[in-house]
C-alpha cells in the first residue's frame, strides 16, 4: 500500500506563468528611474529588492506590495526628484500585472488531471489574496483540487499547520513547485517529499534556500509531463 496520500502543488510558475511579468515590470521600472540617475551606478534593481525584502513583513507578497516598494525605492533612488507623472507610471505597471491573463505552463493541466485520478491534490500558494483568487478562478481546473490554500508565507510553520489540519504525517505528503525556498525546503525539513520543477526565471528572494542536491527526499523533473510517473515511483510500495 502506498505511503503517499496527498500531493501539493504550487501555483505561480508551477501551474502558470508569473515571474516573466514581474521581470518585465522591473525592467520598465528601471527605465522610468533611469531618466533621473545613471543606471551604471545606481544599482536600481538591487536597491529595489532591498526595499521589497524589508517590506515583506509589512506588505506581504504580491503585486501590491511590489508597487508600494517600487514607489518607495523610486523616491529614494532619485532623491525625491521623480515626478508625479512617473510615479503614476509605476502604479500603472502594477495594474497591468494584476490584469495579465492566466497562461498555463505546457502539460501541467494534463499532469494534474492524471495525478488527481490516483491521489488527493491540493493547491498551496502565497501572495495577494484577491489576485491569487482571481488566477485560480481563471485557470480552468480548480475543481481538481481537494482544497485551495492561499497563505501569507510558505514556511515550516505553515506546512506543519496544514498537515495537522489534513491529519497527515509529513512523510505521506509530496509538494511540487518551482521555488526551493517556498515549496521544497520547508517540506523537506518536516520530513515530507519535494519535487522541484525549475522555472527559467525566479525572483531572487526565492533563490535564497539551502537545499542539498542529494537531499534524500528531493526529486527533480524538467517538465510537467514527468510528474505523474515520478509521483507513482515515490508512491510505489
Amino acid at each position: 500500500m502506498s505511503d503517499i496520500q496527498l500531493i501539493g502543488f504550487d501555483a505561480d510558475d508551477t501551474l502558470w506563468r508569473s515571474q516573466d511579468y514581474f521581470d518585465q515590470a522591473q525592467l520598465d521600472f528601471e527605465r522610468i528611474v533611469g531618466a533621473y540617475v545613471d543606471l551604471h551606478d545606481a544599482r536600481v534593481l538591487e536597491r529595489l529588492y532591498e526595499v521589497e525584502k524589508g517590506n515583506i513583513a509589512l506588505f506581504g507578497y504580491g503585486v501590491k506590495g511590489m508597487v508600494l516598494s517600487m514607489i518607495e525605492a523610486a523616491v529614494d533612488i532619485t532623491q525625491s526628484r521623480i515626478s508625479a507623472q512617473d510615479l503614476h507610471r509605476v502604479v500603472t505597471l502594477g495594474k497591468d500585472l494584476l490584469r495579465h491573463p492566466v497562461e498555463l505552463l505546457p502539460g501541467i493541466r494534463e499532469a494534474v488531471e492524471a495525478i488527481a485520478t490516483e491521489f488527493d491534490v491540493v493547491l498551496i500558494t502565497k501572495g495577494d489574496l484577491f489576485h491569487q483568487e482571481a488566477k485560480v478562478r481563471q485557470c480552468g481546473f480548480a475543481e481538481l483540487f481537494r482544497r485551495i490554500e492561499i497563505v501569507s508565507e510558505k514556511d515550516t510553520a505553515t506546512y506543519a499547520r496544514l498537515l495537522e489540519e489534513f491529519d497527515l504525517p509529513a512523510e505521506r505528503f509530496v509538494m511540487v513547485g518551482n521555488s526551493l525556498r517556498s515549496d521544497i525546503a520547508p517540506v523537506l525539513e518536516l520530513g515530507g517529499w519535494g519535487i522541484h520543477v525549475p522555472y527559467h526565471t525566479n525572483w531572487v528572494h526565492e533563490n535564497e534556500a539551502d537545499v542539498a542536491d542529494d537531499a534524500p527526499r528531493l526529486r527533480r523533473v524538467e517538465h510537467a509531463a514527468q510528474l505523474p510517473a515520478m509521483i507513482r515511483h515515490l508512491a510505489a510500495p
